[in-house]
């Protein structure tokens, strides 16, 4: 469905001089650095996943999105999204995709809402029965009905994300273009917007790419992942795979029966302790979590046990800081 190849985009920065003397070479010349904002990218992405695409701020994620949605052109290389390409065969393309932007609205920002749906009904030239049952269906699952009249500079920002979304589906593209959905929202806001974009992936088999610094956003939603750092992709694959190449220590977390004064076990280092609880961390290829339950059982008394894998977000801050991935 999405085939990118060697993929790449470069702007012209004008390099500005300071002082009087610069004032003038800006008059009278013009230099310029070349910033790679994407460089070399190669990937491709089958129907119906939900990826996402992770990477620090400046690495070329919302970039390599303006190229896959028609609003950028690239500098070199491949792309084609369901053998269209986006900047050029544009009026066949962008009614077939839907894309929101989570600092910017696609609704007019002094109507009401339910006006800029209509208009974008008229302008996707969606069927009455279509444009009803998707509106219908949407104002129940994002819970519209409360602002609906409301001009969508009157909105909060979780009600104008949901609008947002609602509008980029309103025509059923068969892909979903989603640039920090969630960014500046609440924690109720987030979760209703994750189970919405969840129940359109499974239910209508609408592809998505989810760009997010909220690594929240992409744990509880993608099986597959792309981690981009300064215009290269770094790392493609399950999320799990990620997970167990760059996880770090995982934590075992035991409430013993009896107090003991110092439960070792080999495999495991103790990590912490407070009152009968104790902390243990191993490494995931070094010992199973059974044999090590195992181990602790067979010389202790056990009340309840947890095991906790290392979070998502400290997986890729170890990624960056100690550039894991870097050949």
């Amino acid at each position: 469905m999405i085939r990118v190849e060697n993929l790449s985009k470069h702007f012209k920065v004008f390099k500005h001089h300071r002082g009087a003397m610069g004032t003038l070479r800006n008059l009278f010349t013009r230099q310029y650095n070349l910033v790679q904002a994407v460089n070399g990218l190669s990937f491709e992405i089958q129907p119906g996943e939900l990826v996402g695409y992770i990477g620090p701020n400046g690495a070329g994620k919302s970039t390599t999105i303006k190229m896959l949605t028609g609003l950028l052109v690239p500098t070199s290389g491949e792309l084609s999204v369901m053998g269209l390409l986006p900047w050029r065969d544009r009026q066949k393309y962008v009614a077939r995709v839907g894309a929101v932007f989570g600092q910017r609205t696609t609704l007019w920002w002094d109507l009401p809402v339910i006006e800029s749906l209509n208009l974008l009904q008229h302008i996707y030239k969606i069927p009455a029965a279509s444009f009803k049952q998707n509106l219908d269906e949407f104002r129940t699952t994002l819970e519209l009905d409360p602002f609906l009249d409301t001009p969508v500079r009157a909105l909060s920002l979780g009600q104008r994300m949901r609008a947002d979304i609602c509008a980029a589906l309103l025509h059923d593209p068969e892909i979903l273009f989603l640039d920090e959905p969630t960014i500046g929202l609440d924690v109720v806001a987030k979760e209703r917007i994750r189970q919405f974009i969840q129940q359109v992936n499974r239910e209508r088999g609408t592809t998505v790419i989810l760009t997010t610094h909220d690594l929240s956003d992409v744990e509880k939603l993608c099986q597959r992942v792309m981690i981009i750092d300064r215009g290269k992709l770094l790392f493609e694959g399950q999320l799990d795979a990620l997970k167990a190449q760059f996880g770090g220590k995982r934590e075992l977390l035991v409430d013993f029966a009896e107090d003991y004064p110092s439960p070792q076990i080999e495999g495991a280092e103790i990590a912490g302790r407070e009152g009968g609880r104790v902390s243990y961390r191993f490494a995931r290829g070094e010992i199973a979590a059974s044999e090590l339950i195992g181990r602790i059982s067979a010389k202790y008394r056990i009340r309840d046990l947890e095991v906790r894998e290392p979070q998502i977000e400290e997986t890729i801050r170890r990624i960056y800081e100690e550039r894991l991935l870097e050949n």
